[in-house]
């Protein structure tokens, strides 16, 4: 694996799916609504919204929308988790 890895295309798959190309030829299709409805934040929550959704860009090998309004890091993408769920406390 090389030591920096860059997104080289994004395509719109299906509804809030993106299609990912990397650079080294890996190809990743990430599903965002499991991210995007879990968030409480209304501005990530605005991503809800197809059209602002599908405003996507590659710029300088990141997935970004906006002024980097919405953006991942790319080795969560590369690896498709985005979802981090903290783990819960259980009773012992």
């Amino acid at each position: 694996m090389k030591a920096e890895i860059n997104i080289r295309d994004a395509a719109l798959a299906q509804d809030y799916r993106l299609r990912l190309i990397f650079d080294d030829g890996r190809e990743q299709t990430v599903d965002f609504l499991p991210f995007l409805a879990r968030s409480h934040h209304p501005d990530i929550r605005a991503f809800l919204d197809k059209q602002r959704f599908g405003q996507f860009r590659v710029e300088h090998g990141d997935l970004v929308w906006g002024d980097y309004d919405l953006c991942f890091p790319i080795m969560d993408l590369y690896d498709n988790c985005i979802l981090h769920v903290p783990e819960q406390d259980s009773a012992a």
